[in-house]
């Protein structure tokens, strides 16, 4: 009787569990439905603001306590949030932390281990994008994954430093270098940390051990006061979300590919390319800016202070609103956007490659490595050649109005102002379109579909300019101006 009691409560508790996981499944499903999204989004939207209620208990119950405790803290919520996301394919990411913290360990401090730790990680995420591909965005495993990446290189990297002798370090270097010898724990919590678990932003492990050692506040002893600061980022986020919420059915990139796209003038379709290419970023926006709120509450994005002595809380701003919304020139767009996983490929990658004696050479092997980290998708490597194109172009153009007597005084006209600005702006997101047009649609007759219906303008134009204006520059430039820049 009693193995035949036992038997029926197992089958209850057991259909119970059934019951409660079709529910969830049901009602997400049917809520992304009725919101005009997929449930994987729905997913991702929740698990980002999952943070908020995580914050806070860790800055009431968690923030002085001893440092396993905060570790396991942030492996356990993150480990949820990938269940919940992923389900039984968060493996992936506990391998990649287990055999890294086992190639710190046996290879220790040496190049050898940076080396092993970049190509591991690299290829494991780049098969994974190849077993996982389709032709459409798709929120999956290798989503936080390529984050972990970055992490995780980044990791080995300040580990091999921290075995350096300090003198032969950079301050920047220096400031990231890892003294001491991770344990397991430290690695997971880092790793798994649920503010960025997901979308970002990057962080370093000495950053992160500021955090658990209860450093990151502006009143030392006390929990930070950080919690307007993170309002007012989630606040911004929050306007964002909504206004691609709203939008975003009416503003897609499926449209570009339409016989009705095709069939509209030209200046239309140019038109719609800009103003998709500025709307496309706001999913981006608002992630980055919910995600950043989740770290200032936390206290992880505690800067300092400035010179009058208020708080800076900017340590995980992955976005620059104000200069993103209002900056008419491609490099302004770059600094604002992204802005710490471009801080990561600068320190990690490109000044690492200052042997080569070239600064293009660099910045294109890094625009190279951004393009195979985001995926294999050839719309990637096109979108970050155009970036190259662009950034070049942009600086060649900017020091023929600042050398050109007849230019600067041009450009120096106060009534003329409004409309440089107008036609700066208009260049620039017709074009942060034409970039974006490839990276969103990933495969190569989509993208080439697209340019092909607007004559390929963004490489014929920035082509054409690539190799006019070293000419307009000779021509333009009095002598006296070059023999002053060589002097």
């Amino acid at each position: 009787m009693a193995s035949s009691a036992e038997g029926d409560q197992t089958t209850v508790v057991a259909l119970v569990g059934v019951l409660q996981a079709g529910f969830q499944e049901l009602s997400l499903n049917k809520l992304a439905t009725a919101l005009g999204a997929s449930e994987q989004a729905l997913r991702l939207i929740i698990s980002i603001f999952l943070g908020y209620p995580f914050a806070l208990f860790y800055r009431h119950y968690l923030f002085y306590k001893e440092s396993y405790l905060i570790h396991l803290f942030h492996t356990f919520t993150g480990l949820s949030i990938a269940y919940f996301n992923f389900g039984n394919q968060l493996y992936h990411s506990l391998l990649c932390i287990v055999l890294q913290f086992l190639i710190l360990r046996l290879m220790g401090r040496t190049i050898t281990a940076v080396l092993t730790t970049f190509c591991f990680q690299m290829v494991y995420l780049l098969a994974g994008y190849y077993y996982t591909a389709t032709d459409n965005y798709d929120i999956k495993w290798t989503m936080p994954h390529c984050v972990l990446t970055l992490k995780l290189i980044g990791l080995a990297v300040d580990y091999f430093d921290g075995g350096k002798d300090q003198n032969s370090l950079s301050s920047e270097q220096q400031k990231y270098a890892i003294r001491g010898v991770p344990s397991l724990l430290e690695v997971a919590g880092f790793s798994y940390f649920y503010g960025a678990f997901l979308v970002g932003p990057q962080f370093s492990m000495n950053h992160y051990m500021k955090l658990v050692q209860g450093q990151l506040t502006d009143i030392p002893g006390k929990i930070p006061n950080s919690t307007i600061p993170a309002l007012k980022r989630l606040s911004l986020g929050l306007v964002y979300l909504v206004g691609y919420t709203l939008l975003s059915p009416h503003i897609t990139e499926d449209y570009l590919l339409t016989e009705d796209y095709d069939n509209h003038p030209f200046w239309f379709r140019c038109m719609y390319m800009l103003i998709w290419g500025k709307f496309v970023l706001y999913k981006y926006v608002t992630c980055w800016l919910v995600t950043e709120g989740v770290c200032i509450l936390t206290g992880l994005g505690f800067n300092g202070f400035e010179e009058k002595g208020k708080a800076k809380w900017d340590a995980c701003a992955n976005m620059k609103v104000w200069l993103f919304e209002t900056n008419p020139r491609f490099t302004g767009t770059i600094a604002s956007f992204n802005i710490n996983t471009n801080a990561w490929v600068s320190r990690y990658f490109f000044k690492r490659l200052k042997f080569l004696g070239n600064k293009e050479l660099s910045q294109g092997l890094s625009l190279l490595f951004l393009a195979l980290w985001h995926g294999l998708h050839s719309g990637y490597l096109v979108c970050f050649q155009m970036e190259f194109l662009i950034v070049i172009v942009e600086r060649q153009a900017a020091r023929l109005i600042q050398e050109s007597p007849t230019l600067s005084n041009l450009a120096a006209i106060t009534v003329l102002q409004p409309f440089y600005y107008l036609v700066q702006q208009t260049i620039h997101w017709l074009f942060m379109g034409y970039s974006m047009t490839a990276f969103c649609l990933f495969t190569w007759d989509k993208w080439l579909k697209v340019y092909k219906s607007i004559y390929f303008l963004g490489h014929i134009f920035f082509l054409s300019l690539l190799f006019i204006l070293p000419y307009a520059h000779k021509a333009m430039v009095p002598r006296k101006e070059k023999l002053k820049k060589m002097e």
